[in-house]
C-alpha cells in the first residue's frame, strides 16, 4: 500500500509542476523505457500538400491496447483539411460548406482518427492496418504491437519549409490515461524494398512520443489481490473497498439484475459484480506445495465486470525467487528485467486461441496457471516471503493485502502438515466464489 500511496503521490507532484506533455508523469520503474511512439513519415508532396504515413508503435513490455482500440487525435496548425485516409477512418467529417465540387474527406481542426475493422475492403488496407485498434505489447509480440494508416493532407504546404506539424496529440487506449508529448523532428524514416536491394527514405518524419499514468487513467485501483497456502487454514482476501466501497446502486448481485440494466439502455451503472473489495479484477495467489528442491504456485485471475472481456490480457508479477521458475502451466511466461541487476519479474499472458480472452463475469470469467520454481538459498515460507511484492495486471497496480495478514506458518512446530493442507483446500474451495 504504501508503494501505491507514492506513486499516486509523485504523479500528483509531477502533474503540478510538469507541462502537459511531459513524459516523466508515467515513469514505470518495471518499464523504464515502455511508451507509445507515433511516426508519421511524409512520403510524398501532392499539389496542395502531402501523403503522410502514420505509423504507431507499442514499446510498452506489458501494457496493451484492448478492444475497442486506441483513437488518435491532433489539432492541425493551419487550416489543414484531410482529403482521403486509408487503414483508419476519421470519426467526424466537419463543417466543409466552404468547398465547391470536390469536398474534402474531413475538415475538422481538431479531427480524431480510429482504426479500420478486421475485414475491411482490401483497397481501404495498408500493412499492419485494420484491427479494431487492438495493439499487443512489445512483450507480448513485437509483430502486432505495429499499428498504421495513411492519409492525403491538404492546405498544408508543399515544402519542408512551409509543412506545419499537427500539436496538442491524444491517445485514447481506449480510455483516458496517456499524455502525449509535441511533435518533434527526427531524422528521415528509412524503407527497404521488398526484394531487398534498394532502400528509400522519407521527405521529413516527425516523432510524438505517449506515455501511460495509472492515475490519469482510473483515480481507484482496477485490481487486488488475495492470498492462501497449504500451510495455514486462513485466507488473506482482498482489502475491503480496495477499488472503492460498496454501493448497491452500482453492482449486481443476481443473474436477473443483469439482464434488466443490460436491457435498460439508458442506465450509467458500471455491470460489476458485489463483492467486498469491488474491483474489476482479482488475482489469487496460492502456495500449493513444497518439494524437498521445489515449490509450486498456483494464480487465479478472475473478472467480476459483467460487461467487459479483456483480451490479451496481462499479469507482472514482482517475487524474488521469479529467477528461478523451472515451469509454467496455462500462461506463456517471460522474465521481465528492467536492470541488468535484477531478475525478479516475471509477465505473464494467456495462450493464444486458449485462454487470452478473459471472459466477463461468470462461471468462465477465470484463468488460472501454476507454476514450479525451484528453491534458492533465500528461500523460507516465513513472514510472507512465499507471496508477491508487487502485481499489476493490464499494467495497472493490483492492492495487495497489509503484510500483517498474510497466511503465516502454524505456531506449532508440530502440525500436521497434511492436515493443514486439507483443511486450508476445503476452506479455500468454498469460499472463492464469494470473495
Amino acid at each position: 500500500m504504501a508503494r501505491v500511496a507514492s506513486r499516486v503521490y509523485m504523479d500528483l507532484m509531477h502533474l503540478s509542476i510538469s507541462p502537459p506533455f511531459s513524459a516523466i508523469v508515467a515513469y514505470d520503474p518495471l518499464d523504464p523505457n515502455g511508451n507509445i511512439t507515433i511516426k508519421w513519415d511524409l512520403i510524398s508532396w501532392t499539389p496542395d500538400g502531402y501523403v503522410a504515413t502514420v505509423t504507431m508503435t507499442n514499446f510498452q513490455m506489458y501494457r496493451h491496447i484492448m478492444s475497442p482500440g486506441w483513437t488518435l487525435g491532433w489539432v492541425w496548425d493551419k487550416k489543414e483539411v484531410i482529403w482521403s485516409m486509408v487503414g483508419a477512418e476519421a470519426t467526424e467529417q466537419g463543417d466543409c460548406s466552404q468547398f465547391k465540387g470536390n469536398i474534402p474527406y474531413c475538415c475538422k481542426k481538431n479531427p480524431a482518427a480510429v482504426d479500420l475493422l478486421p475485414g475491411a475492403p482490401y483497397n481501404q488496407q495498408i500493412a499492419n492496418c485494420c484491427k479494431g485498434g487492438v495493439i499487443a505489447s512489445w512483450g507480448q509480440d513485437p509483430s502486432a504491437a505495429v499499428s498504421a494508416f495513411q492519409l492525403s493532407v491538404g492546405r498544408a504546404g508543399t515544402s519542408k519549409k512551409t509543412v506545419r506539424l499537427p500539436k496538442n496529440f491524444t491517445l485514447l487506449g481506449p480510455g483516458l490515461g496517456y499524455t502525449c508529448s509535441q511533435a518533434y523532428i527526427v531524422p528521415p524514416s528509412h524503407f527497404l524494398s521488398s526484394d531487398g536491394r534498394r532502400i528509400t527514405q522519407a521527405l521529413m518524419t516527425w516523432n510524438v512520443t505517449c506515455t501511460y499514468s495509472q492515475f490519469l487513467a482510473s483515480p481507484k485501483p482496477t485490481c487486488c489481490v488475495s492470498m492462501s497456502s497449504f500451510y495455514s487454514s486462513s485466507i488473506t482476501l482482498c482489502p475491503n473497498c480496495a477499488c472503492g466501497c460498496l454501493i448497491k446502486e452500482n453492482c449486481i448481485t443476481s443473474a436477473p439484475e443483469i439482464l434488466s440494466v443490460v436491457g435498460n439502455t439508458s442506465t450509467s451503472a458500471p455491470l460489476l459484480q458485489c463483492t467486498q473489495h469491488m474491483c474489476p479484477i482479482r488475482v489469487h495467489w496460492h502456495v500449493e506445495l513444497n518439494y524437498v528442491q521445489y515449490w509450486r504456485v498456483k494464480m487465479t485471475i478472475t473478472n467480476f465486470n459483467y460487461g467487459l472481456n479483456y483480451t490479451q490480457w496481462t499479469l507482472v508479477v514482482q517475487h524474488p525467487n521469479l529467477n528461478n521458475v523451472t515451469q509454467v502451466f496455462s500462461f506463456n511466461y517471460q522474465p521481465l528485467i528492467p536492470y541488468k541487476s535484477t531478475n525478479d519479474t516475471g509477465l505473464f499472458y494467456g495462450i493464444q486461441f486458449y485462454n487470452d480472452l478473459l471472459m466477463e463475469a461468470g462461471p468462465n470469467g477465470n484463468v488460472q496457471s501454476e507454476m514450479i520454481l525451484e528453491k534458492d538459498v533465500t528461500f523460507t515460507f516465513q513472514q510472507g516471503w512465499a507471496f508477491p511484492r508487487r502485481v499489476l495486471f493490464n499494467g495497472d497496480e493490483c492492492v495487495m493485502p497489509p503484510p500483517d495478514s498474510f497466511p503465516s506458518l502454524p505456531s506449532s512446530a508440530h502440525a500436521n502438515p497434511l492436515a493443514v493442507a486439507t483443511l486450508s483446500s476445503l476452506i479455500l474451495l468454498s469460499s472463492l466464489a464469494f470473495w
